[in-house]
């Protein structure tokens, strides 16, 4: 199958099976990575900003979607933070900090610091290695049973605080969020959520932002519903045998390293949204990235690019 043509003038691409390299880019100062049609896969890569022209953009849209349907994916798996809402820095950090202020902890996270902390996946083992390494408060308990139940009374009350964000719709949608949910319910492709965050937060995203008729459609998979969390492959893997699809049929939309690296360890295609916190990671084993999914006339990619993606693994 032809793959999907993007339509710049940029150095050929050579036929050597090397490892990704970066192109310079005709438009400003970004950098355009592309990777050869290797055996096994394709990365698409694109980033869009202010130097970069809105023609530019519909023209990777429109050769994403002129990719052949016919391969759909059989589930459609999203991480909740940072792929639907961009919640880390003004939603989940807010949250922590505004618990800690209210037990009178003398802590508070900053934009850097919650950055670092954001390579531990889930917010209870977040504050439990944060504490570890710099202390424990003096009002946390001595014992390690009764410092697990004061992280969870924490965790209990920070969720709320964050639920409350999500009511009030102080956090928006990413671009094309919806569209994309959109086209894979009409298609009859399963939709799920898999997050690390809590339960109750993952649903009120879901339920306040998507809507009742969208969130009754969707599965959540999230929080302590597996023992290991992301980069452990675990809540995809539970995700893709509750459903009853198979891994390899599944397309992932994540945005951090480690939620690339739960996808791929799990046996699924993984496409990366950029996220606030997680532009500069490491995302060379993607096989698509992009910095939003994009609504239209800035769509970056849509159902039909992520078939494409899946018939590509298919035809090796």
């Amino acid at each position: 199958m032809a793959s999907a043509a993007i339509s710049l003038s940029l150095p050929p691409i050579p036929s050597s099976s090397s490892s990704v390299k970066p192109k310079d880019s005709p438009f400003g100062h970004r950098r355009l990575f592309i990777a050869k049609n290797s055996p096994s896969r394709s990365l698409y890569s694109f980033s869009a900003t202010k130097q970069i022209s809105t023609s530019f953009r519909i023209k990777c849209s429109s050769a994403a979607s002129s990719s052949s349907s016919s391969t759909l994916p059989s589930a459609l798996l999203f991480d909740c933070d940072g792929v639907l809402v961009d919640t880390e820095k003004d939603g989940h950090r807010v949250s922590f900090n505004d618990t800690f202020d209210e037990k009178e902890l003398g802590v508070t996270w900053d934009v850097e610091l919650y950055g670092e902390l954001l390579k531990i996946g889930g917010g209870k083992e977040r504050m439990t290695a944060y504490f570890n390494k710099t202390g424990w408060p003096d009002k946390a308990p001595k014992s390690e049973e009764e410092r697990k139940e004061f992280i969870a009374s924490l965790h209990k009350r920070k969720t709320e605080l964050f639920m409350a964000l999500i009511e009030n719709r102080l956090l928006p949608l990413r671009p094309g969020v919806a569209k994309l949910i959109d086209q894979a319910l009409e298609k009859g492709v399963k939709v799920a959520v898999c997050s690390t965050s809590n339960e109750k937060a993952v649903s009120a995203v879901v339920s306040c932002l998507l809507g009742p008729e969208r969130a009754e459609k969707i599965q959540i998979f999230a929080g302590d519903v597996v023992p290991r969390k992301k980069p452990d492959p675990a809540i995809y893997t539970l995700a893709a045998n509750t459903l009853g699809v198979e891994p390899s049929s599944c397309v992932v939309v994540e945005d951090s390293a480690i939620g690339l690296a739960a996808a791929k360890a799990a046996g699924m295609t993984c496409i990366v949204t950029k996220s606030g916190y997680t532009a500069d990671e490491d995302f060379l084993n993607a096989d698509a990235v992009f910095d939003c999914i994009g609504d239209p006339p800035e769509e970056r990619f849509d159902l039909a690019f992520c078939a494409s993606l899946l018939e590509k693994q298919y035809v090796s």
